[in-house]
């Protein structure tokens, strides 16, 4: 697996590869929303498989729709696509505010809430978005051809892995650096 990305520092490289052995969907980490999505003929997505979209009717539910462009891979929104041959509206994503009062700590689901909601929902469809994508990073620390450090299963921001390889670059130079210097000293 070819780096997209490497830095080296001291004779220690980073480099930022795909991962392509991600095999957790954020759909099974704990979530605040629940997606609801029809039975695609192609595609098992979210959570839970209906054609029964009736609980989002409720008054105490928040929901936001959930959106599918299928052209050359997969990409899910919530404010749908302008291509009407390969996109479609496939489900839903809600919570209730039972659920939002017991993870927000709150009594009373106010409008500064509601948007924390909203936030949250939209960023739990485009992390999955990313995930369906194969937008999963992992980094690898290495000293010639020896492995110090690895750290995989960054989804939808490489950035992220990036600067989380970074800081470990950084820590074993410093101890390379420190061993080195050491060593001449003694």
């Amino acid at each position: 697996m070819e780096a997209i990305y490497s830095e080296d520092k001291c004779g220690v490289t980073l480099e930022v590869r795909y991962d392509e052995y991600v095999a957790e969907s954020p759909r099974d980490w704990d979530n605040l929303g629940t997606m609801l999505c029809v039975d695609h003929r192609n595609y098992t997505l979210g959570d839970e498989e209906t054609n029964d979209f009736s609980i989002i009717d409720r008054e105490d539910v928040i929901s936001l729709p959930v959106y599918m462009y299928d052209h050359s891979g997969v990409v899910l929104n919530t404010t749908g696509f302008s291509c009407p041959w390969d996109s479609g509206q496939v489900g839903y994503i809600y919570v209730t505010y039972e659920d939002i009062r017991e993870n927000y700590g709150c009594k009373y689901v106010t409008k500064a809430i509601r948007e924390k909601v909203l936030d949250a929902l939209f960023g739990e469809v485009s992390l999955y978005s990313s995930y369906l994508n194969g937008e999963t990073y992992g980094y690898v620390i290495k000293d010639k051809d020896d492995i110090l450090d690895s750290c995989w299963g960054f989804v939808g921001d490489m950035d992220s892995c990036k600067e989380s390889g970074l800081e470990q670059l950084e820590y074993f130079a410093v101890e390379k650096f420190n061993g080195s210097a050491m060593l001449q000293g003694a």
